[in-house]
């Protein structure tokens, strides 16, 4: 056999044992007669003994492995003089009295350790050296527990886990679909599954009554630290239930998670919030509420009682009050500016007035406005001696909102608010049920077109459709949406009269869903969901920035797989068997 033991497992009570191991070496250190070298695998790190005294050819051999040699050896196990605390394994080493070269290594590109020197193209590009690398591994293992704690709290539940296909059709909502084009059916195509959403419906209608899958979902739409063209969902759907019965359900499944994976019992109830009220506070759908820093608006304080036209003109006035940063230099101000004016934000500036230690006032707009004003805006902004309160305006109150967020959100981190370590979840619910889209024209589906009205908004899709909010629900964990879903349309009508507020022809609904309709006439049970995002929840657990470090194989910002060097271009004989000829733009 390769190995009788792993490079992680061997401890100072099994001292004396002949073992043989099989690993990478990590490193070679000679001191004086004796070498030294650390076997890696996946389990952890063992120190190796060659001693020129006892076996000088042996050491010799030993002296010429280079880093990331595959090697296997035979050997003592023994206690060590000189013990390291930070090493499970640190207590022992390995006298070896045999070695086998199993493949040796090129020098890699970059040092397989976890303060590592190389960048991120270069990490990319080798990411099977990458995945060599303990912090990195660690995240798929973390991964690994997720998914596996997953299977078992869902199984107890009653849930069948059912995969559903990848090659389906498209669908005209929501992002761009992939496509794959159809050899044996000319000039059709596939299209891979943004989400599994109306086969899972299917399978309520089929009776299954609960079921899950752990699936691979593609978007092709541009990509940010959370996001990558293809993603993994934990897919739910469950018959007969309403909103209650799904949220009760998922915060326990979130619940489980956190005490099983980062040992944090959550005892609360998950706070709910509607979505009105977390874009008036926060200017996002997905809160991060670690730390306050709530919207103030202030129109009734700025509008019109002073000289300063930008806020006379502003259809939105809001401000955020952060605490103790009054100190704020000029150098400092200007770098806020400067934030909130670039392009990804796109405000126009920044006001701002501190408040003194002698209670008074001083703002960047102090010229237009008495101290009487300054002081009730301090009020209303229940600010205190050495409190920074910070200002935007604009037309757009949602787009300044979404502004203001980005300005709070860069606060929280300046001055540490936003933890990692540190969990605020919660639901954001009664979403809209449709936005106006002006590249369209016309209303769209928020979440999708199967997503059920609120009853009681049930009477206003033929009065006042802007108005009607979705039975839907999010669930937000540090400002990150892990999670939504919502409570389906399963009355024909009801789908019917959605379809025609989103502006799709009879013929057209007919054409794109009468699957799902056709299903629906032979008795669909209620039904609701909700699709947890995987990668999100890893990276929030693992305390990681980009959901990228979490999936084994990722694509880079611009949705290449540098490793693969895909996507690329096919041969011509591939595009004449799919009946495609290519007509590239400059």
């Amino acid at each position: 056999m390769f190995r009788t033991n792993t490079c992680g497992e061997l401890r100072l009570a099994d001292a004396g044992k002949t073992v043989t191991l099989a690993g990478w070496v990590q490193r070679v250190r000679k001191m004086g007669g004796m070498t030294f070298v650390d076997l890696r695998d996946r389990y952890g790190i063992t120190q190796l003994v060659f001693n020129e005294e006892v076996n000088d050819a042996l050491c010799a051999r030993a002296n010429k492995l280079g880093r990331e040699d595959v090697i296997q050896i035979k050997g003592e196990v023994n206690e060590r003089e000189s013990k390291n605390k930070n090493l499970p394994t640190g207590e022992i080493e390995i006298i070896v009295s045999e070695l086998t070269v199993l493949n040796a290594s090129v020098t890699p590109p970059f040092t397989i350790e976890d303060n590592t020197d190389g960048g991120d193209d270069i990490r990319m590009k080798y990411r099977y050296l990458d995945l060599r690398r303990a912090c990195v591994r660690k995240n798929l293992e973390l991964r690994h527990q997720m998914t596996m704690e997953v299977r078992r709290y869902l199984d107890s539940k009653g849930f069948l886990e059912i995969e559903t296909p990848m090659l389906i059709g498209s669908t005209p909502e929501g992002a761009r679909d992939f496509v794959v084009p159809s050899r044996m059916n000319p000039g059709q195509f596939y299209a891979l599954p943004q989400s599994p959403q109306t086969l899972k419906q299917l399978l309520m209608v089929a009776g299954m009554d609960r079921y899950f899958q752990i699936v691979k979902c593609f978007r092709d739409e541009d990509l940010r630290a959370d996001r990558q063209p293809e993603f993994t969902q934990i897919d739910c759907e469950m018959s007969f239930v309403e909103q209650e019965d799904v949220i009760a359900l998922f915060e326990g499944m979130a619940k489980h998670l956190f005490r099983t994976i980062r040992g944090i019992e959550l005892t609360e109830p998950f706070p709910r919030m509607p979505w009105s009220e977390a874009m008036r506070l926060y200017g996002s759908d997905k809160p991060d509420t670690r730390f306050g820093m709530e919207f103030v608006e202030l129109m009734d304080v700025l509008k019109g009682t002073g000289e300063f036209s930008v806020f006379n003109d502003a259809s939105y006035i809001g401000g955020i009050c952060v605490p103790g940063c009054a100190s704020y230099t000029r150098k400092q101000l200007d770098q806020l500016t400067d934030f909130v004016k670039r392009s990804q934000i796109g405000a126009k500036g920044l006001v701002y007035a501190r408040v003194q230690e002698d209670g008074s006032v001083k703002s960047s707009v102090d010229k237009f406005y008495t101290q009487e004003v300054l002081l009730r805006l301090k009020e209303t902004m229940k600010a205190v001696p050495g409190d920074l309160i910070l200002i935007m305006s604009g037309e757009d109150a949602m787009k300044t909102r979404k502004q203001l967020c980005e300005l709070r959100l860069e606060m929280g981190t300046r001055l540490g608010l936003r933890d990692k370590n540190k969990f605020s979840l919660l639901w954001v619910v009664d979403f809209p049920m449709f936005e106006w889209s002006e590249e369209e024209g016309r209303l769209m589906a928020m979440h999708h077109p199967f997503t059920h009205p609120k009853d009681e908004d049930i009477p206003l899709l033929d009065s006042n459709p802007a108005a009607v909010r979705a039975d839907a629900y999010d669930m937000v964990c540090n400002g990150v949406e892990v999670g939504g879903g919502s409570i389906r349309i399963h009355d024909p009508e009801l789908q019917d009269k959605m379809f025609k507020i989103l502006g799709f022809t009879e013929e057209r609904a007919q054409e794109q869903f009468g699957f799902l309709m056709n299903a629906f006439k032979y008795g669909a049970p209620p039904h609701g969901g909700l699709a947890y995002g995987l990668d999100r929840w890893v990276s929030l657990f693992a305390g990681l920035d980009s959901i990228r470090d979490c999936i084994a194989f990722p694509k880079n910002n611009s949705g290449r797989d540098v490793m693969l060097d895909a996507p690329s271009y096919i041969d011509q004989k591939q595009l004449d068997e799919l009946s495609l000829a290519l007509d590239l733009k400059d």
